[in-house]
C-alpha cells in the first residue's frame, strides 16, 4: 500500500537538523526503502518553500525530485473544494492543499503520514484514513 506523506514528515526529514533518531523519520526512511511514498505538487511546493539559501534549496529539490508527484485531476480539486466547504461549515478550519491531500487519499485509497493534529478533526467528517493511526 502506498502513502502520501504529507509536509511536516518532509520537513522533518530534510530541513530539521540531528533528526535522524525521530520515529517519524525512520518511519519515512522505511516507507521509501520499501518504494511506498507518493508526493503531491503542492505539497513539494510548501517543503521548498521558504527555505533561504538558494543551495540547499536545490539540494532538497534534487532530493525530493526522487519522488515523482502523484496524477492530480479535476475531481481531486472539486472534491477538495467540498471538503473544504463541509468542515467550513461545522466550524473546521483548514488549508487548500490540506483538503486537495484529503481528496487525492479518498480518490486514491491511500492513507496519509502526517503529524498535522488538523487532519483528525477532518475525519470527522471526511473519510480518510492516516498512516499509523487508528
Amino acid at each position: 500500500m502506498n502513502i502520501i506523506v504529507d509536509t511536516c514528515i518532509w520537513s522533518l526529514a530534510f530541513r530539521r537538523k540531528k533528526n535522524a533518531s525521530l520515529t517519524e523519520v525512520i518511519i519515512l526512511t522505511e516507507l521509501i526503502k520499501d518504494s511506498r511514498v507518493q508526493i503531491l505538487g503542492p505539497i513539494r511546493q510548501e517543503v521548498l518553500s521558504g527555505i533561504k539559501s538558494k543551495d540547499q534549496f536545490f539540494l532538497l529539490q534534487d532530493k525530493l525530485r526522487a519522488f515523482p508527484d502523484l496524477q492530480l485531476f479535476e475531481e481531486d480539486y472539486e472534491k477538495a473544494a467540498e471538503s473544504f466547504n463541509l468542515c467550513r461549515s461545522n466550524g473546521i478550519q483548514g488549508s487548500n492543499t490540506d483538503f486537495l491531500i484529503c481528496a487525492v487519499a479518498l480518490r486514491s485509497n491511500m492513507p496519509v503520514y502526517t503529524i498535522d493534529n488538523d487532519f483528525k478533526y477532518y475525519q470527522k467528517f471526511l473519510d480518510f484514513s492516516l498512516y499509523g493511526h487508528n
